[in-house]
């Protein structure tokens, strides 16, 4: 479990999060959503220890990340897995050696363990037999199952996602979101996901955090948030066409 207690983040005069507090449950698909400049990518980042909060605190089980000393940041580092919004694979490395790379990092396992692993979690995402391949050679599907694969092959205890169905098609990112999500309860961690994607809210929202303007205004479940009377909610979660029918046809069904 993470915990956050009245986090605030400051950029000079800016104040982009201002008192945040809330928790991010393990075995769970924990949501961050909100449109463009509302705090959620800068709250990820102090999630994952990129940006310091200038107050508050937030803790990883009973540990308090801003009073961490270095082997305890060091462990915590070796139990965070990261999926980037660009998948941020090296394209000067094959499938096998991206995947393995986070091992090299925290692992003296002989090279014939590691490769054990990686074809493991490849197996895993369904992505069987492209170890030679590179990058390039595969789509932004596959591209994301391979990002998956390396987040999770130091077997985390946490997992954060930005954006992971960004530039991806509905099929492929209803897939993703539900790989995630299986992922996140087979090995019964603390998944955060920042997204603006309702589908994903509607496939994995088991908890939601609302942003705007860098507060939180609302927290529930992906079965709540179709039912607030938060305007600002509302407003988000029915800016779609698609939601903006959903929406007639529940008030004409009641």
């Amino acid at each position: 479990m993470i915990k956050v207690e009245n986090i605030t983040k400051h950029f000079g005069e800016d104040e982009i999060l201002k008192g945040i507090s809330t928790t991010f449950e393990r075995g769970k698909t924990n949501l961050i959503i909100g449109r463009s400049g509302s705090g959620k990518t800068v709250m990820l980042k102090c999630l994952v220890g990129l940006f310091l909060p200038n107050s508050g605190e937030i803790f990883f089980e009973d540990k308090a990340l801003g009073e961490m000393n270095n082997e305890e940041q060091r462990i915590l580092r070796e139990e965070t897995g990261m999926l980037f919004q660009g998948g941020a694979l090296f394209d000067s490395m094959n499938i096998e050696d991206n995947v393995m790379f986070p091992l090299r990092m925290f692992s003296d396992k002989s090279r014939p363990e590691l490769l054990a692993r990686v074809n493991e979690v490849l197996k895993r995402v369904d992505l069987e037999n492209v170890n030679k391949k590179f990058p390039s050679e595969i789509s932004g599907g596959m591209k994301k199952r391979v990002s998956i694969a390396r987040a999770i092959v130091n077997k985390p205890k946490y997992l954060f996602c930005d954006e992971p169905n960004s530039g991806l098609d509905p099929k492929t990112a209803t897939l993703i979101d539900n790989l995630i999500q299986d992922i996140t309860k087979e090995n019964n961690i603390t998944t955060v996901v920042v997204t603006h994607d309702m589908n994903s809210v509607m496939e994995i929202g088991e908890k939601i955090v609302f942003l705007k303007n860098g507060k939180l205004v609302w927290q529930g479940t992906k079965q709540e948030i179709f039912k607030t009377n938060n305007e600002d909610v509302t407003d988000f979660v029915y800016s779609s066409d698609l939601f903006k029918k959903i929406r007639n046809i529940q008030i004409e069904e009641n």
